[in-house]
């Protein structure tokens, strides 16, 4: 009997050992670690935690922990409902403004190659800039009124943009001292408890990546940016990053901010620079 119990507390040891060895995912929040540092240290958590799994296929979200998904996924985006969000979004960007121009004229090389770089900090307001945010700027810009956001034109328009760089890797640049604070109260959101269930976003997106919770596969949030605007079923239609960050604050408890709020533009701004060389795959389709 002594040694049975003598057994069982060596076991527990060498288990408590082996996770005492494991990466904390807890310590990936530290604020005070660079941007660089920091992409590096997520990218390394991941690989040590799913060492099959290449960077590439973090694009596919919880599709890339189960192959069963993952044939489900292949069937479904033979015709994914987002593509009709994604033609009622080209058929808004071809259509002139009462200037004559269209939103074309607004990016370089009309669009193409312009989400990968999105959301981007500009200097001259010292705040992050959203693909939302640029296209509203746009219309401005051409004498037309704002879109409001979260609206079906906006999230269609937000669509087809990001399309215009699909096959492209994710290029967000975080440089100068404004940008660094950006990314680091992004950061801090996404490791800040909240809501009655008290979670983070890095509760179920880091610590429950991959694994299941209720009765779904969480995504990880390295490649989430890359993806979006998606559809998702349970939506039944092609929402973006923020409206998910604003649902996932509700199923937690939390009250929801504003969407392009200050703490949403900083958030989707770590998220996505997270994703730095995942390549773009708009409208994704979830589940």
């Amino acid at each position: 009997m002594k040694k049975w119990i003598v057994s069982i507390a060596v076991v527990a040891l060498a288990g408590s050992s082996a996770a005492a060895n494991a990466v904390n995912w807890w310590d990936l929040g530290n604020t005070k670690v660079g941007p660089e540092q920091t992409l590096q240290q997520f990218h390394e958590y991941f690989q040590q935690m799913y060492p099959k799994i290449p960077l590439q296929k973090y694009a596919l979200g919880a599709y890339a922990f189960s192959p069963e998904m993952y044939s489900q996924y292949q069937e479904a985006i033979q015709f994914n409902p987002g593509d009709l969000t994604l033609s009622e979004g080209k058929k808004l960007w071809d259509t002139p403004f009462k200037n004559g121009k269209t939103y074309a004229s607004c990016y370089p090389d009309g669009g193409k190659g312009v989400a990968a770089h999105y959301p981007m900090f500009d200097n001259k307001t010292k705040t992050v800039v959203t693909i939302g945010m640029s296209l509203n700027a746009c219309r401005q810009a051409n004498g037309e009124a704002p879109l409001k956001y979260g609206s079906q034109d906006l999230i269609a328009l937000q669509t087809y943009l990001g399309s215009l760089s699909n096959g492209m890797p994710v290029d967000v640049q975080v440089k100068g001292p404004g940008a660094v604070k950006a990314f680091e109260e992004g950061k801090a959101y996404f490791f800040m408890k909240r809501g009655q269930l008290n979670f983070s976003c890095a509760s179920c997106h880091v610590a429950y990546a991959g694994k299941y919770l209720r009765d779904q596969i969480i995504s990880p949030v390295v490649g989430q940016s890359a993806h979006f605007p998606t559809y998702r079923a349970a939506w039944s239609a092609v929402n973006t990053l923020q409206k998910r960050i604003e649902g996932c604050n509700k199923q937690v408890g939390a009250e929801p901010e504003k969407l392009e709020s200050v703490d949403y533009r900083n958030l989707e701004y770590f998220m996505s620079y997270l994703s730095n060389g995942i390549k773009i795959n708009v409208p994704g389709y979830r589940p």
